[in-house]
């Protein structure tokens, strides 16, 4: 291979080298733990997915936005761009033995051919939970919370990020006290979705472009523009359908309220979620700063089963993806340290003691800790700083005395405090720190 040629990593692909996995393994640990503490079970499927299955949800236009191609089998494929069909395929397969509701989750990579931009690359890992079977609005509150704390868990507050809601079938129902016939509820939908992004003038224009009645134009455009509950009750107080497509909501933010999370809830209008599954309550979460693009968005979705051949059972999920939360996390200060770290590094004065240290070492990692040594013979002084630069919590000291006695000298390098241990009262007190620590971790 000639010496001059380079490789350059793929336009919105990620290397993760230690420093930035650090970072997706925290926030994957975060998801992980949130999700079964809800009592989600984890599950996956393949990257690689029928292309129909894609076309038959969002349309043949997805096609342009995906990695799709032919096989050596002849069959049109696409790496997976999201994951809800694929859970929608799995079911299809598996629901109909399965105890209802049923309780899943997942983190599975997933590819978009789109401009790269903050926020949005051609690939992101994302979290999806969903419930399936289960028809109440209880169920929704619960997968809102769930997303809630995936994001809480983190050490992010409700002065970071807000989670705006809104029910399709309300929207339908505004739709139909203005006029607007089902025909254009679609694109309708699609310039509600774009508003926030777009103002009022660009909005008013789209909504007029679509032959809309000018008083509707003109509510529509006002409800963009502030859609709030309160002007949304005003403007509608004698509509009884709108009234009535209200209730679902309230009884949602009532449950939030009863679980402690209602502070990081807001009705929004404009969050109409443009996919066109989506049947009832839909949600997006932001930060509050209003920098960066949505953390993630879900909502109720009680048809797509039935697209790929399911049974007919109602749904309710969303996608969270990693970049996004990851900048924020940058913004706030909030990444974990990143760097070498362990519970232990063993040093030996001589070179008659490294047998005993590498012994004790591996007692050690026996134990569940994490132990490291410097791989060439060196002084006591520069293993000590090799130590301190691996970050290591304990320095484990054998020399001589110790290696006849059975014990080591442990210094704490935080504290610089020493004392002599017999090996066994360090073994013992390494396993009783893992235990305690739940599996790993100097005591």
């Amino acid at each position: 291979m000639s010496s001059d040629r380079s490789f350059a990593r793929l336009p919105g692909f990620r290397d993760f080298v230690p420093g930035e996995f650090a970072i997706r393994d925290h926030i994957f640990s975060t998801w992980r733990r949130v999700s079964r503490r809800y009592g989600f079970q984890e599950y996956d499927g393949p990257p690689l997915e029928p292309l129909a299955l894609y076309v038959e949800k969002s349309g043949a236009e997805i096609v342009e936005q995906l990695y799709s191609f032919r096989d050596k089998g002849g069959r049109e494929v696409a790496m997976r761009p999201e994951m809800t069909p694929s859970l929608a395929r799995i079911l299809a397969a598996h629901s109909r033995r399965m105890p209802k509701p049923i309780r899943w989750f997942s983190i599975p990579q997933l590819f978009r051919y789109e401009r790269s931009q903050r926020g949005r690359l051609r690939e992101h890992f994302q979290l999806n939970v969903d419930i399936v079977g289960e028809a109440g609005v209880a169920a929704d509150a619960e997968i809102l919370a769930v997303a809630i704390d995936s994001v809480r868990g983190l050490g992010l507050t409700e002065g970071d990020f807000v989670a705006r809601v809104n029910d399709r079938r309300l929207v339908t129902e505004v739709f139909a006290a203005l006029g607007v016939d089902p025909p254009r509820h679609a694109a309708c939908l699609a310039v509600i979705d774009k508003a926030g992004r777009a103002g009022s003038a660009k909005t008013r224009a789209a909504l007029a472009g679509l032959d809309l009645d000018d008083s509707a134009v003109a509510a529509l455009t006002e409800l963009a523009a502030d859609g709030s509950l309160e002007n949304l009750q005003r403007r509608f107080a004698d509509r009884e359908a709108v009234l009535s497509a209200l209730q679902p909501l309230r009884e949602h933010r009532a449950m939030l309220d009863a679980l402690g999370l209602g502070a990081y809830l807001q009705f929004d209008f404009t969050v109409v979620r443009g996919l066109a599954y989506y049947t009832g309550i839909v949600f997006e979460l932001f930060d509050r700063a209003g920098e960066l693009r949505a953390i993630c968005g879900g909502g109720r979705y009680d048809r797509l089963l039935e697209l790929v051949g399911g049974e007919p059972l109602p749904a309710v999920g969303f996608g969270m993806g990693d970049v996004v939360l990851g900048e924020l996390l940058r913004d706030r200060g909030l990444t974990p340290l990143t760097g070498p770290a362990c519970d232990y590094h063993m040093i030996w004065v001589t070179r008659e003691e490294r047998a005993p240290a590498l012994a004790a070492a591996q007692r050690l990692r026996e134990a569940g800790c994490s132990v490291m040594y410097t791989f060439r013979p060196q002084g006591v002084a520069k293993q000590l700083k090799q130590a301190a630069r691996n970050g290591a919590a304990l320095a484990v000291i054998i020399g001589p005395d110790e290696a006849a006695a059975g014990s080591a000298t442990v210094r704490d390098l935080a504290s610089g405090h020493q004392e002599t241990r017999t090996l066994d009262a360090l073994f013992a007190a390494a396993r009783a720190g893992t235990e305690a620590a739940g599996g790993g971790g100097q005591p």
